[in-house]
């Protein structure tokens, strides 16, 4: 098989992937998570519910479709640094520019469609505990990424700033669900955002001064 052919295949798969992924979420967001089926969704999408599984291996993967991109997102940061910049500071950079581009990953934005998303997704348990095993696995890929030699070193660290983006992330949403616009945020959320990559520099946690 040509290359060409490959390439065309992938990217038919990929189309389909989506097409069924925003089929999903659009009557997910209209009934609600647990009120539609798969076989709802299915049919939807125009396509077999064996078919449907081929693409997504449960349920809650048809919403955490558009974090999977993202799940590598902090290993690809630090794998592709410049020179001389540690990875902390290039995490730091890359979340700050997040911010100011209104990023959905940051929390920090208030688009309708993706305020819905986020409601959808922070509104169900389930949803919330399949996010869990995306991000264990952003940890993994962070800690391959800032030390392959040092595994339980590395792991620490990434669990430790995965943690911080996740934190940062939810604050910045909850303002938003309460009724706050991103321009209204953006000057806390950067505060919040260098204290705590500079709390992750010192390694430790400083209360504040009395």
């Amino acid at each position: 098989m040509s290359a060409e052919r490959i390439g065309l295949r992938a990217r038919k798969k990929q189309l389909t992937y989506q097409a069924v992924s925003d089929a999903a979420i659009s009557l997910f967001l209209e009934r609600g998570f647990d009120k539609v089926s798969v076989a709802e969704v299915a049919a939807a999408a125009d396509i077999s519910k064996p078919t449907l599984f081929r693409y997504f291996p449960a349920k809650e993967d048809l919403v955490l479709r558009r974090f999977a991109d993202h799940e590598d997102e902090a290993a690809r940061v630090v794998s592709g640094r410049p020179d001389g910049m540690s990875p902390l500071d290039a995490l730091r950079h890359h979340f700050l520019d997040g911010l100011d581009s209104r990023d959905p990953v940051t929390g920090l934005c208030d688009v309708p469609q993706v305020l819905a998303f986020h409601r959808l997704l922070y509104g169900t348990p389930s949803l919330v505990a399949r996010l869990y095993g995306y991000q264990s696995r952003s940890e993994a890929a962070l800690a391959r990424a800032l030390d392959p030699g040092a595994p339980v070193a590395a792991r620490l660290a990434a669990g430790q700033i995965v943690a911080v983006l996740r934190i940062l992330a939810e604050e910045n949403w909850r303002r938003m669900d309460a009724g706050e616009s991103a321009g209204e945020v953006y000057g806390d959320a950067v505060e919040a955002a260098r204290l705590a990559f500079a709390q992750l520099g010192r390694g430790l946690f400083t209360p504040p001064a009395a």
